[in-house]
Order: structure tokens, then sequence, then C-alpha cells
């Protein structure tokens, strides 16, 4: 039976209107769309615009958060205490301002929609009303498409399941306080693509989010999204549905692109906001930089790699350590004096006592089995804003811990919540982007150009290539900036992926069907043989994978 309030909830662009009708949305992503990465990611934003940013938690698992104290504790902290199981309305509408920690903080963090898999409407449910306080919507995961997804039923393996899904959304519609919404991917083709989102708009569904790739599109053959098919969506679709476009958002410039080419109403990014978590925000007008942002004598730039992780860790120290920051110098920019040496040791709070902080020694890293001992030495770190820290450092940093090994290896050092370990790297940082800094104002314009070369305007959509894609987004090394992954062709053509016979036949068959399917040939791989797992088994995507 629908409750109480649920008659009284706004519903589709109503609802959209209600949080503001954001055009921007942060995706979820598998423990890296987190509450301080959310944070930092919002930050490049003005406080106005901020408003235009709509985030998603990471995907938790229905069944796991319902049944399972630590799991819930462990990734979603909306207050200081544990959230009460089964979910109690009354204690929750009792809550005061001091009650509040992170995640859905009405000060810092809405507008917020929860994510959840699940294949089983009471345990989604369930689930739902735990966190429906602390959120203005809560999402279903209709895009998974990793193995996992196919061994639990889940994702975007639900798709051939049309009454599961309508039965998941309906109950949530119906007996939550709060709008349903649903994330799904593209189907064969965009006629039946339109019939599976109609059925989850029926039953209930506030908003969609298309991604633009199949379920087989993903890792080597993840290819590029198929903005046409949102188009048609568009075209076909009730005029008040609400709409969001997920895939091929690289940088800042395609937001608009996006928008303008397929008439959807926000715009998510994923990936591209893992490797350059300033994409929502807009660039600084020229001659005001100041010394977080870096720009080139010919006009392209970027927020600078010691910039960005100096504002994520204060961030993970004011807000989840609730703690001051330690004291910072400016960044270097040129222009600065050079013979002044970086701090070679600061003393900064890790837990309950302070450790000195110092450059990290060349070393090997250790192996899996040294990990894990010295884990067992020390207590276990649970809050998903700092396990997540190692993985986010690894995406925005990648051009630089290419070049500075050392860094990279200090990185691979750390551990979960050793806040020690992590202000050593950021020293490190702040040092090489000063080398690089200087080498640069150093060179002659060819080197400069063979640094950063310049490429020719391109479709995103349409270019055969990934080379023209990585010269218009390449920065120094320094600079935060996009991670290009190579088309599967080119990926076959390393020998980075390879096809069976089978395979190879069926790809040639796809090549002769792709006006008719609509799906450009690469992006088809070898569907995952795995049997099902054991009923009450469940298994969680790796961090970093973004859940479709």
């Amino acid at each position: 039976m629908p409750a109480a309030t649920s008659t009284h909830k706004l519903h589709g662009r109503a609802f959209f209107e209600s949080i503001g009708s954001p055009r921007l949305i942060l995706a979820p992503m598998v423990d890296q769309s987190e509450f301080a990465w959310r944070m930092l990611s919002r930050s490049f934003m003005t406080p106005e615009t901020s408003k235009d940013l709509l985030a998603y938690t990471p995907m938790f698992h229905a069944r796991m958060f319902t049944d399972t104290p630590k799991y819930r504790e462990s990734h979603f902290q909306p207050i200081r205490t544990a959230l009460p199981s089964p979910p109690d309305a009354y204690q929750s509408a009792q809550y005061e301002p001091s009650h509040l920690y992170l995640d859905g903080n009405p000060q810092v963090d809405r507008p917020l929609f929860v994510q959840f898999c699940a294949n089983e409407p009471n345990e989604l449910l369930e689930a739902a009303r735990h966190v429906q306080r602390f959120c203005d919507a809560v999402d279903l995961n209709l895009g998974c498409p990793q193995g996992i997804a196919k061994r639990g039923h889940y994702g975007a393996f639900l798709q051939e399941d049309w009454d599961t899904i309508y039965n998941l959304i309906n109950r949530l519609h119906l007996e939550l306080d709060i709008p349903v919404t649903a994330k799904m991917r593209i189907l064969e083709t965009k006629e039946r693509t339109l019939e599976y989102a109609k059925m989850i708009l029926s039953a209930g569904a506030s908003i969609i989010t298309v991604h633009g790739r199949q379920r087989e599109q993903k890792g080597h053959n993840t290819g590029l999204a198929d903005w046409s098919v949102l188009r048609y969506l568009r075209e076909n679709l009730p005029s008040e549905t609400v709409l969001f476009a997920n895939g091929n958002i690289l940088r800042h410039e395609d937001i608009a692109k996006c928008l303008e080419e397929t008439g959807v109403d926000g715009v998510m990014s994923a990936e591209g906001n893992l490797y350059d978590p300033s994409i929502f925000g807009e660039a600084p007008p020229i001659g005001h930089e100041g010394r977080e942002y870096w720009r080139s004598k010919g006009g392209k730039g970027g927020y600078r790699m010691d910039a960005a992780l100096r504002r994520y860790m204060d961030i993970i120290h004011k807000y989840v350590l609730g703690q001051d920051p330690p004291p910072r110098r400016p960044l270097f920019v040129p222009g600065d004096p050079v013979d002044e040496p970086a701090s070679k040791q600061t003393t900064v709070q890790s837990g309950p006592q302070k450790r000195p902080l110092e450059h990290e020694e060349p070393g090997p890293v250790p192996t899996k089995k040294q990990k894990r001992s010295k884990a067992e030495k020390q207590e276990k770190c649970t809050s998903p804003n700092l396990c997540s820290m190692q993985a986010h450092l690894f995406h925005m940093l990648r051009p630089l811990v290419s070049k500075h090994t050392n860094i990279r290896d200090a990185l691979a050092r750390c551990r979960s919540g050793d806040m020690a370990a992590f202000e050593n790297v950021l020293t490190m940082v702040e040092e090489a982007v000063k080398s690089g800094l200087i080498d640069y104002e150093r060179m002659t314009p060819d080197e400069r150009e063979a640094l950063m070369p310049e490429a020719p305007p391109k479709d995103l959509t349409k270019d055969p290539g990934s080379l023209a894609t990585v010269a218009m987004c390449k920065r120094p090394w320094w600079v935060c900036q996009p991670y290009v992954r190579p088309l599967p062709r080119e990926a076959m053509e390393k020998g980075a992926l390879q096809l069976s016979k089978k395979e190879m036949a069926r790809l040639e068959q796809e090549n002769q069907d792709t006006k008719k399917t609509g799906l450009q040939p690469e992006g088809r791989a070898e569907e995952d043989l795995i049997q099902h797992s054991p009923e009450r088994t469940v298994e969680i995507p790796k961090e970093g994978m973004v859940c479709g």
C-alpha cells in the first residue's frame, strides 16, 4: 500500500525543477564518487554555479546495505552515529544540524541521489528507506556491465527482465517518500531502447539517465557513446520527460556540445571527472589564473595537479577528520624565488598520533603479502573517504606519476588513513610541478609545441581514431587532463585486445550489420560465460569501476 506521503511528493519535471534543474551531473562510481570527491568536484565551481551540479553516491548493493551494518556504516555516513536499522522515520525527523555529518548534508552535499543495485523489490525498498532522509532521490542502477553484475543478476543484466525492473521502480514510486530515478544503457536498436525507456518511465521513474553505450561496450571495447540514440529518445519521449546523457564527456567543452546535440536536460560525467575533477567548472578569465590554474602562451590550460591535490587533502582534513589542514606555503609560480627548498619535514595529524613527514626514499614497492602483514598490525580504516584516496590519486596524477616514478612508488606505499603518507605525496607533487613549471619557462617554442601539440577541430562522436582526441586533450604532465582510451580497433592492433575465431566471425557479421543495429562494430566484446553464483553470494564491483 502506498505510503501516506507518497501522494504529496513531486514527480518528473516538477521534482527536477524543485532541486534547481541541474544540468551538470557527477556520475555514480564504485568507491569513487564518495563525499570528499563530490566536495572536490564542487570546489571548482562558484557558490552559485555549484547548485547546478547534481551528484550521485557510489553504487551500493541493496541487500548488503540492508543486511550488513558494517557495509552500511563504511559506505554511507550521513550522521555521526550508526544509522538505525530498521529505519526509524520518527527518529530521522528529530535529527538536529549538529547530528548531521557528511553524506547528504544540506549545507554542502545537495542535491544528491543515492544509487542502489538490486533485483528484489523488498530489499531495494528497505535499503532506500535507510537513506531517504538524507538525499533527494534514490536511483536504480541498470547499467553496470561487469561480470559480477551478470553473476549477481543486477545492473545491465536485468535489461531482459522488464517485469523485475518495473516492479523495482514501481515499488519505490508507490512506497518511498522521495522520487525514484534510473540509469540505463542503450539496447541493440534505438527503437528497442525507446520501448525500454518508456517502460521505465511507466513504472514511475522521475528521471532517466541514458548511457549511450551498449552493455557489451566496456574495458578495451568501450568505444564511443552514441549520442544519436539520445537525440532519438529526446524527440520521441514525452516533452515532460527529464533525460540525462552519459558518455563521451572528456572535457568541460563537451558538456555544452552534448546538450546541444542530444537535447537532454543534463549531462553526466564519470571517467572525465575522475581524471580531471575540475571538469564541471569554468576556466578563470585570462589574466586571473592565480596560483592554481596554468595557461600556456597559446591559451590552453587547466588546473595544476598540485593545486587539485591540495584542495582534496584540505577537504579530507576539514570535513572527514574534523581538523584544520596543516599550514601551507603559497603554490609556486614562475617569478617566485627558486632557491628556497620546500620544507623537508612537517607535522601532520594522523589519527591520535603525530608523525613526522619526510620525503620518500627510493625503495621497492612492498609485495601483496607484505602489504597484508603490515595492514594486520594497524587498525583497519573503514571511512569511505579515506579508503578511496589512493585510487583517486592514481587517476588524477596519472601523467605525473608516469614521469615521476618515485612519486608513483610513494603513492603505492600509502595506506588508507595514513594522512602523513599522503601529505608526503603532496609535498613531492608540489616539488615536481615546480620543476616542471621552471623547465617550461626555459623551453623553446618548438619544445613547448611538442609538449602540447595543436589538434585540428573534430567531432568526438564520429572520429574513427583516438589520436586527434589525444592531441586535443593533451596538456603538460602537471595539469589535470582526461585519459583518452584507445578505441577497440586500436587496442586490437596494439595487442591489448584479442578475439577468438568465433568472435572474429561475429565481428565481421557486425561490420555488415552496423547500419541496421546502430552500433559501432568495434563496440562489441565477447560475453562473459561465467555461471551464476550461489543465491546468497554477493559480489561488489572493484573500486574505480564506472558502473554503467
